[in-house]
């Protein structure tokens, strides 16, 4: 037994750690899921500048990824529709509405120039073998921008989720700027949909936010909803309108959707209802107002950690700085082999100096000979001198070229390589200012993309708006248009009764009811309900107005029959839990909430009582707690008590 309990539990950290770390929860360096970054591995691989199908992309790519086309087709839309590092052709689903894309054997794509300039380089990136061993496939891509925060990402994995928000590509450059001249810089999401935003409690990439729907109310009599919140689609939204009117917390004539590649959809007021008093009721009860909470929660050298937005910045600042020199190191490297190889050639062909191997009949004779030939011209050449694999590719020179060489042509070329030396080394001196100035590139190269731009916006534009906006309280919002009934005879208190109306309330209202034993309780508001005939009293459970309602109880005792007073205030509960106000088995004989007023007990007859009704102002006796017991009146047993007022008037 403890075998196989080891057996289950090193299993599920395993499978719990592959989850974490290899399917839901993104890298740091690159920003990519795994199956994102095979998906754009599969496009550099077959990028030839046409489009391909979707079908066979997907077809490609489950030479890495195990897990099939279900995961790959899906993943590959929504990569698509971030519009920044794969260019698109024919149907892949509508944002705003929700359909879903064609058929990937009726799409088609390919990878952007972008996306190869941040992440394609294969000479610094780190390879492994694919899951079943016959192909290699990138650990990460050595991406130059911090893609985490461009794309944004949702993913649960076991034991913990993830959730970072997109913010606008233009706005990280820039703040990547900021950052690598020493200048501060803050960051607040955007999203594709547009729509207003609230990040008062936006904790840098953390905390939550709130969105909402942009709204035209210029004519009174309708709303239109132009922009979407975060997260929903106009089916969603307009379904939202539906179950809040269909509720009655919205008085709609129609809701109408006339959305193509913008955002349109009508709501139609009903009659003796204007937009302006409609439109806190649509953010409170829709979809047009919700709040999004953030967890950016990310793979950081191999484990899970929580950042900040800050903190990522910061990192890709310093990562770009690293990617850019090694690649500049890398070109000077393949330069300078490449000026090496251009001397010797010179040298080689212009001295004449194969001329030196026709008499030899050996291998090792040839390379002597050359590399004899190379002594009177090794200050020229320089340290690096002449080894063996240069002697083997001068001597695998065509005679073609050498007949042909262009001394003049083979000059300039190794000009042009110095002189690239030359702007490489002074790169590299500067390389903070080499790394913003290519910021400023891939910026340009962004807003000068007329695909990227959405409904009349620049390319690269922020669509959300930020911005501060009242809390919207729905309890304030709701009308208080239903009316509460309660019938005394039967006992039943609700909106689905047939009895007296008590009050009209909102749906969001609690219900404080007292009934004939003096028990209360607080419910929401019912439809059906029993609370038993003849209840005291029947409202709107409202703390702020039950803290100043002062409720005088008169009782008697249940053994004696002795008249007592209780006054006390009503100001917290339990939902659904009984409470009494009087002593078990006494018999309430009245309850009053005036603050003052006279009422008379009423006595039983008896030999030698001489009094039989006697008068008492409640004002007279002190407020006490909820749990404190009531003051006897008078050693007489009580009968009745008349309070000046009929019941049904409380």
């Amino acid at each position: 037994m403890a075998y196989i309990k080891n057996l289950f539990d090193r299993n599920f950290l395993e499978y719990a750690s592959y989850v974490i770390k290899d399917r839901a929860i993104p890298d740091l360096e690159d920003g990519l899921k795994p199956v994102q970054r095979r998906i754009l591995h599969t496009l550099f691989e077959m990028d030839d500048g046409k489009f391909h199908k979707v079908a066979n992309v997907i077809g490609q790519c489950m030479k890495y990824h195990p897990h099939g086309e279900a995961s790959i087709g899906p993943a590959l839309v929504v990569l698509a529709n971030k519009e920044l590092f794969i260019d698109r052709q024919g149907n892949f689903g509508n944002l705003h509405t929700g359909d879903e894309s064609s058929a990937p054997r009726y799409i088609e794509c390919r990878a952007t120039p972008l996306s190869k300039d941040i992440f394609y380089n294969p000479k610094l990136t780190g390879w492994a073998d694919s899951y079943d061993g016959r192909n290699r496939e990138p650990v990460l891509f050595p991406a130059k921008i911090p893609v985490i925060l461009v794309m944004g990402v949702e993913g649960i994995a076991v034991g913990m989720s993830t959730k970072i928000l997109p913010h606008n590509v233009i706005e990280v450059l820039e703040a990547e700027i900021a950052c690598l001249s020493g200048k501060k810089f803050q960051l607040y999401p955007d999203f594709p949909t547009g729509g207003l935003i609230d990040a008062s409690d936006y904790q840098d990439g953390n905390g939550k936010v709130r969105v909402r729907a942009k709204l035209d109310t210029s004519d009174p009599k309708r709303i239109l909803i132009t922009e979407l919140p975060f997260g929903s689609t106009t089916e969603s939204l307009i379904n939202s309108v539906e179950a809040a009117a269909k509720a009655g917390r919205l008085k709609i004539q129609g809701i109408s959707d006339f959305t193509t590649d913008k955002v349109e959809i009508e709501v139609k007021l009903a009659r003796g209802v204007y937009a302006q008093e409609t439109v806190d009721a649509l953010f409170g009860f829709t979809e047009c107002e919700q709040s999004i909470s953030a967890n950016l929660l990310v793979i950081k050298d191999g484990l899970p950690a929580v950042m900040t937005v800050t903190e990522i910045i910061k990192h890709h600042a310093k990562q770009l700085v690293k990617i850019l020199t090694k690649e500049l190191e890398l070109e000077k490297k393949e330069l300078l082999d490449k000026l090496h190889l251009r001397t010797l050639e010179r040298i080689f062909i212009e001295e004449r100096i194969y001329k030196g191997i026709e008499k030899m009949k050996t291998a090792k004779g040839v390379q002597d000979a050359v590399i004899a030939g190379f002594k009177p011209f090794l200050k020229e050449i320089g340290t690096r001198g002449v080894s063996v694999d240069d002697v083997e590719h001068l001597l695998r020179i065509p005679i073609r070229r050498i007949s042909l060489y262009d001394i003049n042509k083979a000059h300039d070329e190794m000009l042009q390589i110095q002189e690239r030396i030359k702007v490489i080394n002074g790169h590299l001196k500067n390389i903070t200012a080499y790394s913003i100035s290519y910021l400023n590139g891939v910026i340009a190269k962004i807003k000068a993309n007329e695909e990227l731009a959405q409904g009349g916006l620049p390319p690269g534009a922020r669509k959300t708006k930020v911005g501060a906006f009242d809390k919207i309280d729905v309890k304030e919002v709701a009308k208080r248009d239903v009316e509460l009934k309660y019938d005394k005879n039967t006992g039943y208190l609700g909106t689905n009764v047939s009895g007296a109306k008590i009050a009209e309330v909102s749906p969001f209202d609690r219900i404080l009811s007292i009934r004939k034993n003096g028990m209360y309780s607080v419910t929401d508001l019912p439809e059906k309900t029993f609370i038993g005939a003849d209840a005291w009293w029947v409202g709107v459970a409202d703390k702020e107005a039950l803290g100043k309602t002062i409720f005088t109880i008169i009782y008697k005792e249940k053994e004696s029959g002795f008249p007592c007073i209780k006054r006390c205030v009503i100001e917290g509960w339990i939902m659904n839990k009984d409470y009494f106000l009087v002593p078990d088995g006494a018999e309430v004989l009245h309850i009053d909430t005036r603050p003052k007023f006279t009422f008379s007990v009423k006595y039983v007859p008896k030999p030698r009582l001489k009094v039989l009704s006697e008068d008492f102002k409640a004002q007279d006796y002190n407020v006490r707690g909820l749990k404190a017991g009531g003051i006897r009146l008078v050693n007489k047993e009580a009968a009745k008590v008349d309070s000046g007022r009929k019941k049904d008037d409380e």
